[in-house]
């Protein structure tokens, strides 16, 4: 149930009755202030403008024309036009029945004809290097939106474009080839990548010998030598193991079967080139080939360049990226195409796309999005470092997190058993860290605070996930199952109604979501939901014995919906609830 949606339908069905033109919009809204109804129409100021009339007459033509019987309560006018909508208590009631008894919480899905194939390019490691923080917002922001949309029904393509090829993999096969010639396996070996990466650059710097085989392995692995490929092929399986690791730690969804990395558009790269060249879009520039973008051109008029093959004849990550976007367009059949890179990269997306759309590679109705975010801080205000300066590796963060976790857990419930507090550090440890993160709107830098993202107060996964416990300690107090209950729901309390009506906005917001990759907007929304509901425990009794049975179920109910609500949205954003904390 999309409750604007359906406004807004019933709203221009009006408006066209009145014979106001149709491309003048009924603009609903959710009211912004009390007492201004639930919702609130804004078209006929603008239609006023359109058709040179009285805003406040064509908004009474618009309600004489307004069918919402059994829906609104109460229509009326305010100002130069708005038109009020204060919905019906027994229709929110009706609402709320139909969501609480329905898995999906009345969300509807795409239809066939709606369904988009919808590409998300996200975390993309270099498999040289361990995953670090850096690495952190790709992830669980493009695995938000994955989930988002899967289940909005639209089909959902990761793509986890990983460095697995390039110049610096002669030195690291060269590098593993020595470590396997002392009786150690790959496994072995590539323990920690960072140590391992650290040494075979200082063997290649130090040693001239060792660093012509690795300039020799580099020729020899892009020409598909099968010893060198071999080599190359243990080096990434163990490498991706780490990935691996990290995203079921970090309850991300991205599986083997969605790496397609840098290595996998090797064979196409020379043929893409070629067809830049035929196409008069690649030209020769100091024996490089290059697509000059005027587009993209400086305050000098000098068009933008983007090098596609370098001098020697290497290739770049433009040719790699062109060459995946071709095959994303073409081989994949997308709608959409979605990119988590952070802002640094704005400048190479901007020439990716361009280029690619002006050589036909993606069709124009395919929809070209790159998403950027920006950078993780620490409380000095510069990007978030170890206390001797170097890169945070994402898998000491995450232990961190859940060691600080336990802290937090065991000083409230001292009581729990110790496995049972260890799965819960894990969740409210895991789930600060990514909520910490999708909560801050996508496109500012944020400062890391342990202190904040752990705290049970204000806008925090802790906040969220207690929320949910608390529903359901109610449950197990009142000796009832939840979603067991069939009496009716009623609205009637203040609480109730502003707690019902938010409640409804789910779709709306997930809309919202989807179309503007913000995963806030979703973590603002249940933020909401617990803060009403909290108003609501307070203010409307649920199992106090003087509260009749039927209030009694109808808040239960209630209670049951906001559970499933918060159990649906954080779910969405790849983090865990409990039934106890």
């Amino acid at each position: 149930m999309n409750i604007r949606e359906l406004l807004n339908d019933k709203v221009q069905q009006a408006m066209l009755a009145a014979g106001i033109p149709a491309e003048c919009k009924a603009l609903v809204a959710p009211s912004k202030k009390a007492g201004f109804g639930d919702y609130q129409a804004n078209g006929a100021m603008g239609a006023a403008k359109a058709t040179k009339s009285n805003p406040r007459e064509l908004a009474g033509k618009i309600l004489e024309h307004l069918a919402l019987d059994g829906i609104a309560a109460k229509l009326d006018i305010a100002g130069p036009g708005f038109i009020n909508i204060h919905l019906d208590p027994a229709w929110l009631a009706e609402q709320l029945s139909t969501a609480e008894k329905d898995p999906r919480l009345a969300i509807a899905q795409a239809s066939d004809a709606e369904a988009q194939t919808v590409v998300i390019d996200y975390s993309g490691p270099n498999l040289a290097k361990e995953m670090h923080v850096g690495h952190l917002r790709s992830t669980i922001i493009g695995d938000a939106l994955a989930r988002l949309l899967e289940f909005q029904g639209h089909n959902v393509i990761r793509q986890n474009h990983v460095g697995d090829w390039g110049t610096q993999f002669g030195m690291l096969i060269a590098e593993l080839e020595e470590q396997l010639g002392k009786e150690r396996d790959a496994e072995m070996a590539l323990q920690d990548l960072e140590v391992f990466y650290q040494q075979a650059k200082k063997h290649f710097d130090q040693d001239e010998a060792f660093a012509h085989k690795a300039r020799d392995y580099v020729v020899r692995l892009q020409s598909g030598d099968p010893e060198i490929l071999k080599l190359w092929e243990e080096f990434r399986t163990v490498s991706l193991q780490h990935s691996k690791e990290i995203y079921q730690k970090l309850n991300v969804t991205l599986t083997d079967n969605d790496v397609c990395g840098e290595s996998y558009y090797n064979d196409d790269l020379s043929v893409l080139v070629k067809e830049l060249q035929d196409q008069g879009l690649a030209v020769e520039d100091q024996g490089a080939q290059v697509v000059f973008l005027e587009e993209l051109a400086d305050k000098d008029a000098n068009p933008s360049p983007v090098i596609i093959q370098k001098q020697g004849g290497g290739y770049l990550y433009a040719t790699t990226d062109l060459a995946a976007l071709r095959y994303r367009a073409g081989q994949l059949d997308a709608d959409r195409i979605m990119y988590f890179i952070d802002a640094r990269q704005s400048l190479h997306m901007q020439q990716v796309f361009i280029t690619a759309r002006k050589a036909g590679f993606v069709h124009p109705e395919v929809s070209l999005e790159h998403h950027a975010f920006g950078t993780m801080m620490g409380k000095d205000g510069k990007p978030f470092k170890t206390r001797t300066g170097g890169t945070v590796k994402l898998a000491q963060l995450l232990e961190e997190a859940v060691e600080r976790a336990a802290q937090v857990v065991l000083a409230k419930s001292p009581e729990l058993d110790p496995e049972a507090a260890a799965e819960i550090a894990r969740k409210v440890g895991i789930g600060a860290v990514k909520y910490a993160d999708l909560s801050k709107t996508r496109t500012n830098d944020y400062v890391f605070d342990w202190d904040k993202m752990l705290s049970f107060d204000g806008n925090t996964a802790p906040y969220l996930q207690y929320a949910y416990t608390r529903i359901q300690s109610i449950f197990r107090k009142a000796d009832v199952e939840p979603g067991s209950l069939s009496g009716d729901i009623s609205v009637a309390a203040e609480q109730e109604r502003a707690l019902a009506i938010r409640l409804l906005q789910l779709s709306e917001a997930l809309e919202q979501v989807g179309r503007e990759a913000q995963p806030h907007l979703l973590c603002t929304y249940l933020y909401d939901i617990a803060s009403l509901y909290m108003a609501f425990y307070e203010h409307c009794p649920i199992l106090k014995s003087d509260v009749p049975e039927a209030l009694r179920t109808s808040r239960l109910r209630l209670c049951h919906l906001v559970a499933q609500t918060l159990a649906t949205g954080l779910e969405l954003l790849g983090i865990e609830v409990m039934d106890r904390m």
